[in-house]
């Protein structure tokens, strides 16, 4: 099973919206999915309950259980775990970058939000796992802002991924239904960018776009 954790010590960096539309990316690709909610807020659960049993299949965890709860997955026969991680908790990013193959942090465009990801560049730095920025809620033609981007991440010793996610109301609208962006349109610029990622991910974790 490949695990990838999505992680910032940023509040308002977008990291459920990024964890549940790359699981439903997963499921729809035809891997056996799992959503891992780290966040004792339970967002992602609580949109998992308005799907009413379709999957991906959302599990509530902790910190101390989350690599039992990774093998229970595992054994069941899930391919593929995304885990959404709470800001401000060392325990639960930890936690979670233990297990993960690739991680990705979501960040906005906006100077203290690339000043913010300092310590989850540090924290990522002290693991060595292999660790990509996803500049997150961009404005729509945003090439020089994306170029000072990289360039703030790079002095920071990360990569950001070739890719940016816009603010786009469709990502709202979808999680409001318990479902995602491309599940209500499959054609619209949300879906688009989120298949991209997707397959960019899917190179990282050395796995096929589609099963």
């Amino acid at each position: 099973m490949k695990t990838t954790a999505i992680i910032s010590q940023k509040g308002g960096a977008g990291k459920t919206t990024l964890a549940l539309h790359l699981a439903v990316a997963g499921h729809l690709a035809g891997y056996d999915t799992g959503l891992i909610d780290l966040d004792p807020q339970g967002t992602a659960e609580t949109w998992g309950g308005w799907r009413q049993d379709e999957p991906p299949n959302v599990i509530g965890a902790k910190a101390a259980t989350l690599a039992r709860t990774l093998d229970k997955a595992a054994k069941a026969g899930a391919d593929l775990a995304v885990i959404d991680t709470p800001p401000l908790a060392q325990a639960e990013a930890r936690a979670a970058l233990e297990v993960a193959d690739v991680v990705l942090v979501p960040c906005q465009l906006r100077i203290f939000d690339l000043d913010a990801i300092k310590v989850t560049a540090g924290l990522l730095k002290s693991m060595g796992k292999p660790a990509f920025v996803v500049f997150n809620r961009t404005p729509s033609r945003a090439p020089q802002l994306y170029k000072q981007g990289v360039e703030a991440v790079a002095a920071m010793g990360m990569q950001a991924a070739p890719m940016m996610l816009v603010e786009r109301a469709a990502y709202h609208h979808a999680e409001q239904e318990g479902k995602a962006a491309q599940e209500l349109d499959a054609t619209s610029k949300a879906a688009l960018e989120i298949a991209e990622l997707w397959s960019w991910l899917c190179m990282q974790l050395a796995i096929k776009a589609r099963k």
